[in-house]
């Protein structure tokens, strides 16, 4: 039919889709557009964000650099030039006459016992409580007469507190140091002062005595070849300036802790002292990282200068120790502490820098920036920092004689991007608004423009449907109005041509089904081309009018239409019974049951039918006042079934079960119906049959025969 051959073809885009098609184009493009340009944008202020960042943080390090070598430079010219200037040379050759008399002169144990009780109670509790555990006294005692004899004077007995033990000009002993110290101590205090030294020291290289100090630390007068500071920076470098007969030499220790200033980090700096050729002590420079700290920090004023809430600067040493604070450790200590645990930190490090109050040679920092520039390499560039978090960074080496130090200035990638994270959302939130434009004028324009396509889609799926009576509304007169009426048009003309091929297929089934059993029809229909099948057991009838040809020779024409009628009653029965009518040859009637579906009481069924067709006949016969009797013939076994013939389908039956019965037919009794031995032994209980015996059968012989009694 037609509504088969349309729903077989591909199907068409209906307008919605060329509509939905239209606007994602539409969409698409606007949407394409606007990344684009979006991105491009969101890239370039990046990069130029990126490199402006850059820019202020090596202008900044760059900064801190020059001003952390300039307080270096400066101190080395100090330095030298206090080692150079008569009162420190004076002063250094009588101090050392001083101190080895005190030395010669020697101690009493009363005086010894008073120095080491005042350790006991005011130094060892503060050693203990930096280094964690009890110090042993011994320890840290000086070594020789001199060390007590002067520490007692200006230490134990000076009338001053700790933090202002410099202002003692006269111990008041009598002595020649305390003479010389009355002298010379007011003008070196002031020098310390003048220039920022922590603390003033002269050292005797012939002795390794400090012989002189402005602030009177523990170390005044001890021994650094054999006492308990030997192996401070202090010592390293009063040996190394002593081999230096260069009024224009000066030295530099790096930050170490250093026990007399209570296990604080401090810096040596230190230049010859030389009279007449000769190096006759060290003028010592005691530096203390809050110096360097708040040239690093700039006094703790980041945000003053440009490193808004995270950036900062911090100088690190050749063992990736820290040299000057980080940002965090003054402005949120316990989330300093709180970050180190993040990244891995050990808890003897955290506990160290508690102890200390400083993170300064505790502190680790290993990162792509230190080592880049401890190894002498300038850049920048976006890395993890020492807090595990994402950070632009510049860093460099610094030019310093005598140490490695690098500087870093960084700030988080987080803060040097939220202008450019501020900008992404509003270029996403433009984006969409764009967007939103976009998809409302093409969901417009694509409206605009199919929406008459959608009617005439809804006819076409309707058609297609089946619903022959479909159709559409011409709304104009454009390409669009004139397709519709089209489609009307045709819809039309389909459906009456529908109708007349469903009619004559109708007929074609009819007829088919008159030729054919269902089975075999609807196996014809599916293109199967040979068709014969085997059938175990069917039971086979043949019928035959008997005289019917004498009969015909006067009114051929009446006797066709009896012979019809008679016919179409056997026709009955044998769809009520479930019988396949197979053909009928003149006035003679041939069935089976059994096939082509298989039926389990097949024989029983064709006695009966056979029954009926007797009874039919005589009624018939009756009713049109003639002389009409039926001999019938069955037969049971197994056949061969198939259609023969191309343009005239026959379907038939082939083997010795159709012969033999075709021949009890013609060897029966009129008005009686004749069957063989496999139908007398399957219903000689249900039926009463009278043995004819054996009768001749052309082609068989004597063959056994049954009449049924009715």
């Amino acid at each position: 039919m037609v509504s088969h051959g349309f729903h077989g073809r591909d199907r068409l885009v209906a307008p919605r889709a060329l509509a939905a098609k239209l606007f994602a184009t539409l969409v698409l493009l606007g949407a394409t557009a606007v990344l684009l340009t979006g991105m491009l944008g969101y890239f370039r202020a990046r990069e130029a964000l990126e490199k402006a960042v850059f820019d202020q943080l090596t202008a900044a390090r760059e900064t801190k650099a020059r001003q952390v070598e300039t307080y270096f430079r400066t101190i080395q010219a100090d330095l030298r030039l206090l080692a150079t200037s008569k009162m420190v040379v004076d002063a250094t050759r009588e101090f050392r006459v001083a101190v080895d008399q005190v030395d010669r002169a020697g101690t009493s144990p009363e005086l010894r016992q008073k120095v080491s009780d005042w350790y006991a109670e005011n130094f060892l509790p503060l050693m203990a409580q930096v280094l964690g555990r009890e110090p042993a006294l011994a320890d840290y005692l000086p070594v020789g007469a001199a060390p007590y004899y002067l520490q007692y004077h200006y230490i134990v007995a000076n009338p001053n507190p700790a933090e202002r033990r410099q202002l003692l000009d006269d111990a008041g002993d009598g002595s020649d140091y305390s003479r010389l110290h009355a002298t010379y101590h007011p003008l070196m205090r002031a020098a310390a002062s003048t220039v920022g030294f922590f603390d003033f020291m002269v050292g005797d290289p012939r002795t390794g005595r400090l012989i002189y100090t402005v602030t009177k630390e523990v170390d005044f007068t001890t021994s650094l070849q054999l006492g308990p500071y030997r192996r401070s920076n202090v010592a390293a470098i009063v040996a190394r300036c002593a081999l230096l007969p260069d009024q224009s030499a000066n030295c530099l220790e790096d930050f170490a802790p250093y026990a007399p200033s209570g296990g604080a980090p401090i810096a040596f700096m230190g230049a010859p002292v030389i009279d007449q050729g000769a190096v006759i002590g060290v003028l010592i420079a005691q530096l203390s990282n809050e110096e360097i700290d708040n040239v690093v920090t700039g006094g703790r004023r980041w945000p003053q200068e440009g490193f808004g809430d995270t950036g900062e600067a911090y100088l690190v040493g050749p063992d990736y120790l820290v040299r000057s604070a980080p940002r965090a450790f003054y402005e949120n200590l316990e989330g300093y502490f709180a970050g180190l645990k993040t990244v891995g930190t050990s808890d003897e490090e955290i506990a160290a820098i508690r102890r200390y109050g400083t993170p300064v040679l505790h502190q680790r920092i290993d990162t792509k920036a230190t080592r880049a520039a401890l190894a002498g390499v300038e850049g920048t560039g976006e890395i993890i920092g020492y807090r595990g978090v994402p950070t632009l960074a510049s860093w460099g080496p610094l030019a310093i004689s005598g140490v490695k130090w690098a500087l870093v200035a960084k700030i988080d990638s987080a803060e040097a991007f939220a202008p450019i994270d501020r900008l992404r959302r509003d270029l996403m939130v433009v984006g969409g608004l764009a967007l939103l434009v976009v998809a409302a004028t093409a969901a417009w324009l694509a409206r605009a423009l199919l929406g008459p396509l959608h009617e005439l889609t809804d006819g076409v799926k309707r058609f297609a449907a089946g619903d022959y009576r479909a159709s559409v509304p011409v709304r104009t007169r454009d390409e669009i109005g004139q397709l519709c009426l089209a489609f009307n048009n045709m819809v039309e003309d389909l459906r009456q041509k529908n109708i007349e091929i469903q009619n004559k297929n109708r007929e074609n089934e009819e007829l088919l089904l008159n030729v054919l059993p269902a089975p075999i029809a609807n196996r014809l229909r599916s293109g199967e081309e040979r068709i014969a099948d085997g059938f175990a057991e069917v039971t086979v009838a043949f019928a035959d009018l008997v005289g019917f040809t004498e009969l015909t020779a006067g009114m051929p024409q009446d006797v066709v239409t009896m012979l019809n009628g008679l016919f179409t009653r056997f026709d009955g029965a044998a769809h009520d019974l479930g019988i396949e009518k197979i053909k009928t040859v003149g006035d003679a009637y041939m069935a089976v049951c059994g096939l082509p579906v298989p039926v389990v009481n097949h024989t029983e069924r064709m006695v009966r039918m056979a029954i009926r067709m007797v009874h039919m006949t005589r009624e018939h016969a009756m009713e049109h006042n003639a002389s009409l009797k039926l001999r019938v013939g069955i037969n049971t076994g197994p056949v061969v079934a198939g259609v023969i013939g191309k343009s005239k389908y026959i379907y038939d039956l082939w083997g010795d079960t159709v012969n033999l019965a075709s021949r009890m037919e013609a060897g029966g009794v009129p008005d009686s119906i004749q069957v063989t031995r496999p139908v007398y032994d399957q219903l000689k209980d249900l039926f009463v049959f009278e043995p004819r015996g054996a009768i001749d059968v052309k082609g068989k012989g004597k063959v056994e025969a049954w009449l049924l009694r009715m």
